[in-house]
């Protein structure tokens, strides 16, 4: 491999950038489109570019609540002008006669004449209903005008997009029902090692709590995905073909978590050399060094293989980081992550080789961002992720020194 970083990283490790620039460059679309109702469509993937089929607005109207008028009519009618119009919202105003003025309110039609639209705040009332202003009234003032936000035929929404309540918003403003999404990307998740017991069962000595099936359920489920649980497989070549291959048969996407490390009992890689391939193995990164990224073969299209690290912060950390780099898998738009620069608030040693992801927490009590470390940093201390705002980013072989810069990622971010 060639680039900028190699001279830092850790020998058969790549860069993280370089990771997420595969994922994204194999992160095509993998399930084909539906029509969905709008109000089934909350969290799918918009398939097809949409187009407005209306004007918005869809005529010049008020921005305010107040009164129409027309600015000459000012200097011929010193006086004031009569009110001989009411229009609220929903309306079909009259043309506004020559020296007078309409009370409007927000939303509703400007009438044919009126050139301007003064705020209630700055009009004066006299005792015979007239309407005197103060201050200057300007041209255009308070008026949307039609089409300033979209005209027919423009480009509303492009594919990829995440249908949230903005956008869902949006296409009903467009008396939009129904759009056509790309169905759900199933996912089966595998869980290794002799050593995990569901939560619920008892525990036998050296045996531990299957956290990540708890955490990435939900995490799948946020993304709106199928779930095609295989439960936990035993730590052999043997067990873990059977699952992969149930795995590859039935879903789109396959995620393991555990056994792509390099010890005895580390199954993926082998196994996967045996059904497809590994396309690359091993990120520069602290947590979650041991990410794997591979495909499955099959008649119908390969299945992309997800191989996350089995300490728990370590795989949400990957999935965060690298895994959601395949939203295109699901027909989603790729986003760069979201990073601003933080001051460090503490000092740490350096990191030989890889970049370090520390968990951190904003400092609110700061009128500069400055981030605080959440907690322990092991890799398999949730504590601290629960309690994280983001990561900071440590490039590799240098320290966090107190008072200096560097860059934060948020963990909101991951939440759509």
């Amino acid at each position: 491999m060639s680039c900028a970083s190699c001279d830092t990283l850790t020998p058969g490790l790549i860069d993280l950038d370089d990771a997420r620039r595969r994922l994204l460059a194999d992160a095509r679309p993998l399930t084909p489109s539906e029509s969905c109702p709008l109000d089934a469509a909350p969290g799918r993937i918009l398939a097809e570019p949409v187009n407005a089929r209306l004007a918005m607005p869809g005529a010049d109207n008020s921005a305010m609540d107040g009164y129409a008028l027309r600015i000459a009519d000012l200097e011929t009618h010193p006086n004031g002008l009569p009110v001989i119009q009411r229009i609220p919202a929903g309306c079909a105003p009259a043309l506004l006669a020559e020296g007078s003025c309409a009370r409007i309110f927000t939303g509703a039609p400007i009438p044919a004449g009126a050139d301007c639209v003064v705020p209630q705040e700055r009009c004066r009332i006299d005792d015979q209903g007239r309407v005197h202003i103060q201050g200057e009234a300007l041209p255009g003032a308070n008026i949307r005008r039609r089409g300033e936000e979209y005209l027919e035929d423009a480009p509303l929404l492009p594919a990829g997009q995440l249908l949230d309540a903005p956008a869902l918003a949006l296409l009903a403003s467009q008396g939009i029902v129904e759009v056509e999404v790309f169905a759900r990307l199933r996912v089966a998740l595998v869980s290794t090692g002799d050593e995990l017991v569901e939560p619920g069962m008892p525990l036998a000595p050296g045996q531990l709590y299957n956290s990540n099936r708890a955490m990435l359920s939900a995490l799948l489920r946020q993304q709106d995905c199928e779930l095609v649980d295989l439960g936990i497989v035993a730590d052999t070549a043997a067990g873990l073909r059977d699952a992969l291959c149930q795995a590859r048969d039935s879903a789109d996407v396959v995620i393991c978590t555990g056994g792509v490390s390099v010890g005895e009992e580390d199954h993926i890689r082998p196994v996967l050399a045996g059904l497809g391939e590994l396309i690359f193995h091993g990120v520069a990164m602290k947590p979650g060094k041991p990410f794997a990224f591979g495909r499955l073969h099959r008649a119908v299209g390969d299945v992309p293989l997800l191989g996350l690290p089995g300490n728990p912060v370590a795989s949400l950390v990957t999935w965060q980081v690298l895994g959601q780099a395949c939203a295109g898998l699901q027909g989603r738009r790729p986003r760069p992550l979201q990073q601003f620069p933080v001051k460090a608030g503490f000092s740490r040693r350096t990191t030989q080789g890889r970049r370090e992801l520390l968990r951190v927490v904003l400092d609110p009590t700061e009128p500069s961002p400055v981030v605080r470390l959440a907690g322990g940093q092991g890799s398999a201390m949730l504590g601290a992720a629960c309690q994280a705002d983001g990561y900071l980013m440590v490039p590799g072989n240098t320290p966090v020194l107190e008072g200096n810069d560097y860059v934060f990622l948020s963990v909101a971010q991951f939440a759509v």
